[in-house]
């Protein structure tokens, strides 16, 4: 399969020295449920969409929610060599060079003492922490439900193994409840704890506890000054309400068809699917191809 772009495989023309067929110097997309596809492959009309835009002076740049060592071998078999924001914008990383550029993690008595104040209220939650670092694992604590073809992860079942889940720094954690949905789950944790963390609802059966105040605009926006590309000349894909911010940052925010409503109703604009090439489907007519 042919390579995708990343932002150091295209140099990032200065201001004014675009070739004038394409309107903005970045394109910056969500990972699953927009770039991917249901099988976790990007098709060849997209891969072919992203390096036309890369030629006309505006290079990919992915900016997903999983954390790094989720996100590298996805990265390795695109090929891509250029920055990407990583862990809901905590982590910005080089893949050229295979270096953390920028790291933040989460303050671990502050994630326990947002959750026990949700607990109060919603009773016990299933609870999964992502580590941080290059390799940082991702542990699961008891009644966690991993998605059906879920990432690698450390099940941890018992007691006196839970603990582990505070040991090391981290940069999230996800949490669970048996009854509530993803959508209300969030809108609670955020009503009660939103004054100590960031909450986000990232995707099915995925509701994070964030550092407060960091979002995938706060990642994305630090990528971009390294190439020294402004909001305003950002164009963005996505469909899952972590990428609002992201979508409030750049000039230019396109909603997947399938993306959350809440995502959708912000968007400045509506594509099709992600297993319908919907990113291709506007960069070819921006393109005017």
């Amino acid at each position: 399969m042919g390579a995708v772009p990343g932002t150091g495989a295209v140099p990032v023309p200065a201001q004014g020295q675009g070739t004038g067929r394409f309107p903005y110097r970045l394109v910056a997309t969500d990972l699953d449920g927009t770039l991917l596809r249901s099988d976790d492959t990007v098709s060849p009309r997209t891969r072919a969409a992203l390096v036309a835009a890369a030629e006309a002076g505006a290079p990919h740049i992915i900016v997903t929610g999983r954390a790094v060592p989720w996100t590298k071998k996805v990265l390795e078999e695109l090929d891509y060599q250029g920055l990407a924001v990583c862990a809901q914008g905590a982590q910005v990383y080089d893949a050229g060079s295979g270096r953390l550029l920028t790291s933040v993690t989460l303050d671990r008595g502050l994630a326990r003492r947002a959750i026990e104040l949700i607990e109060e209220h919603t009773g016990p939650l299933a609870l999964a922490v992502s580590r941080d670092g290059l390799d940082g694992d991702v542990l699961t604590g008891p009644g966690y439900r991993v998605q059906e073809g879920g990432l690698a992860s450390i099940r941890l079942d018992d007691a006196d193994r839970f603990a582990a889940l505070w040991e090391q720094p981290i940069n999230k954690v996800y949490i669970q409840h048996p009854e509530l949905s993803d959508d209300a789950l969030a809108t609670a944790a955020t009503a009660i704890a939103g004054q100590l963390v960031g909450v986000v609802m990232a995707g099915e059966g995925v509701v994070e506890l964030l550092p407060l105040g960091l979002t995938k605009a706060t990642g994305l926006s630090l990528a971009a000054r390294r190439l020294g590309v402004r909001a305003t000349e950002t164009i963005a894909f996505g469909d899952m309400p972590n990428d609002i911010p992201m979508f409030r940052w750049a000039t230019h925010g396109v909603a997947m068809a399938d993306a959350h409503e809440d995502l959708k109703a912000i968007a400045d604009e509506i594509t099709l699917s992600h297993d319908a090439d919907g990113i291709a489907v506007v960069l070819e007519r921006l393109l005017g191809g």
